[in-house]
Formats: structure tokens, sequence, C-alpha cells
């Protein structure tokens, strides 16, 4: 009976398609979010924030969907080495891995029925994209030297960020990216109530 449960509590091949499809659902409403802010080198501050607010209803349906120990995991990684490849800076893709882990296991002690933890552990995982911003006010030369090396943005971009972030910028941005996390998932939990209560979710 021990071996039965403990069977349907792996990833099976369907689990691992889907959470692909949602991952890749998940990677483009983010972007969609953060492309506005994130082209803008005034505007780029708010990146973490516009991503933050649009893909809550796709992680809550993944984490209904499939209710089980990797999935967030594997979200994460997947968005996390997706943002390296693409240029944004390697601690991005350290933030999306490590907090894609942390998520998992948030919403696993929940069993993935608990909207709170589940919650919780979606604002984690988008506060990934603040870790960028954190090395640009904590270490800027690093920061700077390694996307003036890797990124395709124009120097230009980077001057006009330099001269635009304020050290104040940083705290609001780690509050605003939960703050829209917390909007997003309870806009997603009023949108996917049915499949909610199928899972047995509970606020």
């Amino acid at each position: 009976m021990s071996k039965q449960l403990s069977n349907t509590n792996k990833l099976t091949v369907k689990d691992l398609v889907t959470t692909g499809i949602f991952t890749a659902l998940f990677t483009v409403i983010m972007l969609i979010g953060g492309v506005f802010f994130a082209t803008n080198p005034v505007l780029t501050f708010l990146m973490p924030l516009g991503s933050a607010l649009l893909p809550g209803p796709v992680y809550l349906l993944l984490s209904a969907k499939v209710p089980k120990k990797g999935a967030i995991t594997i979200l994460g990684t997947l968005v996390g080495i997706f943002m390296f490849i693409t240029g944004m800076h390697w601690s991005m893709a350290v933030g999306f891995i490590v907090l894609g882990i942390i998520a998992d296991v948030i919403s696993a002690t929940g069993k993935y029925k608990n909207f709170k933890l589940t919650i919780t552990g979606y604002a984690l995982l988008m506060l990934s994209n603040t870790t960028s911003y954190i090395m640009f006010f904590l270490d800027q030369k690093n920061y700077l030297a390694y996307m003036l090396k890797n990124s395709t943005a124009d120097p230009a971009y980077f001057d006009t960020m330099v001269k635009t972030g304020q050290s104040w910028m940083l705290p609001a941005i780690i509050l605003g990216t939960i703050i829209c996390a917390v909007i997003g998932g309870l806009i997603g939990k009023k949108l996917l109530r049915k499949q909610f209560r199928k899972a047995g979710i509970v606020a």
C-alpha cells in the first residue's frame, strides 16, 4: 500500500509534459508582464513587479494539476536556464533555481492544497527577478562588467540605469514584487475557483 502511494507521488511522463507546457506558458506571460519595463533603462526597476503580476494563475493551475514534488522545481529551473541563455545576469538564473526548490518545499508542506502556502511559494519564486537588481545595487562594478560582456543591450542603457538607480529603490522593488505576486495570486484564485474546488485546494 505504501509503495503504491509512493508511486502516485512521483512525476509521471504526463506530469512532465504538463509541467513543460505550463512552464512555457508561465515564461511567456511573465515576459509579457515585464518586457515593457525591462526594455526601458529608467523603468527597468519595475520589471520584477510587472513580471510577478500576470503569471500567478498559471503557477496556481500547475500546482493544482500536478500536486507533486518536483513540478515547481522543474518550472523554476527551466525558467532560470531560459533567462540565463537570453542574456540576463547569472544571479537571476540562480534565483529561479534556488527559490523554485524552496517554493516547491513550501507548497509540499501543505500537500499543494493550501492556497496561502502556494501563494507564498509563488511570491518567493517571483523574487528571482529581483536578484539581478540586488546585484546591481550591491556590486555595481561587477554587475556592469558582466552585463556589458554578455548582454545585447547598448552600453548607453546601463549608463542611464546607473544615473537613475537610487539605493532606496531596492527595498521598494522587493516589497513591490511581493505585493504584485500576491495580487496576481488572488486574481488567479478567482479565475480558477472551479479548478481549485476540484483539486481540493483550501484557502
